[in-house]
């Protein structure tokens, strides 16, 4: 084995710790911060909505963030990206006595949380050998998933049975978010052997662009608007969410290995447009589980379309690894991810507040129906989709 293949290797350790932390403070932070703003600070539902932009202004900004950060590599923008989230989770949980203080802090955590997710799918894309790219995401997703597991637990043990405060649960995700930086750290530097561009904005990505616009309006409806059906409506506590994160982590571990297998065999063609028709079926089971004559069974569909929508966030991985198909160069790559995120965001921060204004006019189930119609226009997206993949598996089906 030569000195390169070891470093290789060696990176790709240190980065699955990292992502391992980062799983263990997605577990802590995710099934808590929806419980927060209820339980501390009791908003409405239009209100909740109007905090989305604030939060995800960051993730607009996310291109030009990484591009006044142009003169670090990958590695080295993950790290500041997560001292960043970092100073953000300790002022939530010290440092927020009202409630413009939490929105203050939550900028700051959502300026890291941005900058991260770029560079993390691209350091993983490096790390994997040509043609394994869907697989080892796959496999880094999997792992991070399972950490996540460690997570939900302390929030459900430590609220059921120790009283633990929220405070305490972003301090616990503050040090995990510390402890991937310290693998970040350790994580050798490369430079990229050309210049890569602070901005990427190309004809020949306008489909990838599509995606992510589409995939913006879905995500931020189900962020903001699935746990507000079960607190609101079902009135569910945070030891809910912490119960239902576990089983999507244990679900989600074979889950993401599976899916990345599936997106190289398949395609992200297929990927996409079968995502597209179960978020369909979701979007029903949120909106109308009340109205199906269940009754105290409703309340188990939406938990089963609460999971069930947790897993299908994973299928993001097939847009990156599409776009690595088609990328002019590889320096195009954390550039053009990062501008598929800003176009994402330039949704995503207004469609909630729009949302809470649905739901408080005409009720939730509106909300769901909205997105339901943003899953079909994804499903006509994805049949636009064309790869060496795609190309192949239609000359094998005509023969």
């Amino acid at each position: 084995m030569d000195n390169t293949e070891a470093r290789r290797k060696r990176d790709l350790f240190l980065f699955i710790l990292a992502g391992s932390f980062m799983g263990l403070y997605t577990g802590l932070y995710d099934p808590s911060f929806n419980n927060y703003l209820n339980d501390v600070f009791h908003i409405s539902e239009v209100a909740r909505g109007g905090l989305e932009f604030p939060r995800e202004f960051p993730g607009f900004l996310v291109v030009f963030t990484t591009g006044l950060l142009i003169f670090l590599s990958d590695v080295r923008i993950a790290l500041v990206a997560n001292l960043i989230l970092c100073l953000g989770l300790f002022g939530l949980g010290f440092v927020s006595p009202s409630f413009s203080w939490v929105v203050v802090w939550m900028i700051i955590w959502s300026v890291g949380a941005h900058l991260y997710m770029p560079v993390e799918s691209s350091i993983g894309v490096a790390l994997a050998k040509p043609g394994e790219e869907g697989k080892r995401l796959g496999q880094l997703g999997a792992i991070k998933t399972a950490a996540s597991l460690v997570g939900f637990s302390v929030v459900y043990l430590g609220i059921r049975y120790f009283h633990l405060s929220y405070s305490a649960i972003f301090a616990l995700a503050g040090l995990s978010v510390l402890a991937s930086c310290l693998c970040l750290l350790l994580m050798e530097s490369r430079k990229s052997s050309s210049r890569r561009q602070k901005l990427v904005f190309k004809r020949k990505y306008l489909l990838f662009y599509g995606l992510n616009i589409l995939f913006g309006a879905r995500k931020q409806i189900f962020l903001t608007f699935a746990p507000w059906v079960l607190i609101k409506i079902f009135n569910q506590p945070v030891t809910t969410f912490a119960v239902l994160g576990l089983i999507g982590t244990v679900a989600g571990i074979p889950f993401r290995a599976l899916l990345g297998k599936a997106i190289d065999t398949f395609g992200e063609r297929m990927i996409i447009a079968t995502e597209s028709i179960l978020l369909v079926f979701v979007c029903i089971g949120y909106g109308y589980a009340q109205y199906f004559g269940l009754g105290h069974y409703a309340l188990w569909l939406v938990f089963f379309c609460y999971i069930g929508d947790q897993l299908l966030f994973a299928c993001n991985m097939a847009r990156a690894t599409y776009l690595n198909k088609i990328i002019d160069s590889p320096e195009d790559l954390t550039p053009t991810l990062s501008m598929g995120l800003t176009i994402d965001h330039l949704v995503s921060m207004t469609i909630p507040f729009f949302g809470g204004l649905l739901w408080m006019q005409l009720g939730y189930q509106y909300v769901f129906l909205a997105a339901a119609f943003i899953a079909l226009l994804n499903l006509i997206t994805a049949f636009r989709i064309h790869t060496t993949k795609e190309a192949s598996l239609e000359t094998s089906l005509t023969h």
